[in-house]
């Protein structure tokens, strides 16, 4: 599917302008036209001739994700303050230290001077821009309120790199306790246990050694013997497993039991949900079509099972549908978004309700994944306390059985 930037008119005779995907552009234009569009203009943004150039595709970690949203949010203040585009845009280029984010509006600056729009030149950015924010930039271009768009675009990613920090920093305590409990383990089978060998070997004549003793021996051996070729094997078999879900159709039956699964699946859907609204909301609200802001926003859901029922869904719309009762139907969306949904349609203000539903279940997953560390970090603890005393009872119940031994009668 090609992404394709179109300009068309209304019955009334109005000019609108958006972004669709189609398998071709006369799919692209038939998809307007289904919009009760009359199309103008209709230019694929998604071609390899867009996206041809020196530039390679950006990497986008969190510092260079950072540096976009403090960007965006640069561009729409120079610009509400009457900065004119290419002026705001070299502003904001000298402010700007880290040099991959530099290059990124050097580029937006430059294809802004050689006649571009900013949409335009947001969506031939090489991936450093989403759908959601080439949209929202034409929307604010269309409607002469581009300072509004970009501001309420980068009060949007701000939230979503809010979101994708804390969790980040919430899994860093349980996975660093997780690794040194296992180092632990690790250094007592590899280098501690190893002392003890000689002696029960040497003790062992005619005295059967412990049940768990036996154990723990075998393990150090099975360790030191084959560590490296089970750490191989892992790394092997998760390389495996990772392709094997990168298959569509295996994803797509992975990502449907993911939301069946107790906790998590429920952390999975109101995180999915949260985006979702977030995006849809934004670009409502940023004065993009509910059509067309609903194909954008469904791209947001990296669950391909939300993903493909949300495609229906604006299949259905474009054909007339509405759309709290298609989402409801899917069985995938929780019961308060299809409310807030419902609400935000018989207000006319659906923009502010899917903004405000989106705050609340990016609450609900904060606290959901707080509860689950909280969970988690007395678990990991007592259960590598559990395997250190069990081999330190192990090792001291094999030397207390040959001092008896050694003293009995």
């Amino acid at each position: 599917m090609a992404t394709y930037r179109y300009r068309a008119a209304t019955a009334g005779g109005q000019l609108k302008s958006g972004v669709l995907e189609g398998a071709s552009r006369a799919d692209a234009i038939e998809r307007i036209k289904k919009l009760g569009l009359m199309p103008i203009e209709t230019v694929e943004t998604s071609s390899k001739k867009a996206s041809a150039g020196d530039d390679k595709k950006i990497r986008l970690n969190t510092a260079t994700r950072r540096g976009i949203v403090n960007g965006i949010g640069e561009l729409a203040v120079l610009l509400n303050a009457g900065l004119a585009l290419d002026r705001a845009l070299a502003v904001v280029v000298e402010n700007i230290t880290r040099p991959p984010v530099k290059a990124v509006f050097a580029k937006l600056r430059d294809r802004v001077r050689h006649g571009a729009s900013l949409a335009r030149a947001m969506t031939e950015s090489n991936g450093a821009f989403s759908p959601m924010a080439s949209a929202m930039a034409e929307a604010g271009e269309a409607s002469g309120k581009l300072d509004e768009s970009l501001a309420r675009l980068g009060e949007t990613m701000e939230r979503a790199e809010t979101l994708r920090q804390t969790i980040a920093s919430s899994m860093v305590y349980p996975v660093m306790l997780l690794v040194i409990a296992s180092s632990v383990i690790l250094v007592m089978l590899l280098f501690v246990v190893p002392q003890f060998e000689d002696l029960f070997s040497d003790a062992a004549a005619g005295h059967k050694l412990p049940f768990m003793t036996t154990v723990v021996m075998a393990a150090s051996h099975g360790v030191k013997e084959y560590g490296l070729w089970g750490l191989g094997f892992a790394a092997v078999a998760a390389f495996l497993v990772y392709r094997w879900l990168q298959q569509p159709s295996v994803r797509r039956i992975f990502d449907r039991q993911l939301l069946k699964a107790p906790i998590v699946g429920s952390v999975v859907r109101n995180a999915e949900t949260a985006r979702f609204a977030r995006t849809l909301g934004s670009l409502i609200d940023g004065g993009v079509p509910l059509a067309a802001a609903l194909q954008i926003a469904q791209r947001s859901l990296a669950n391909m099972h939300m993903h493909d029922a949300v495609e229906k869904v604006s299949t259905g719309l474009r054909q007339g549908g509405g759309l709290s009762a298609p989402l409801a139907q899917t069985g995938l969306f929780p019961p308060m978004a299809l409310s807030f949904l419902r609400t935000g349609e018989e207000t006319a203000q659906l923009g502010m309700m899917l903004g405000r539903l989106a705050d609340v279940l990016d609450r609900d997953v904060r606290t959901a994944i707080a509860r689950i560390i909280t969970i988690m970090t007395p678990v990991i603890t007592v259960t590598m306390a559990a395997l250190v005393g069990t081999i330190i009872a192990s090792i001291m119940s094999a030397i207390l059985g040959f001092n008896e031994l050694a003293v009995g009668p």
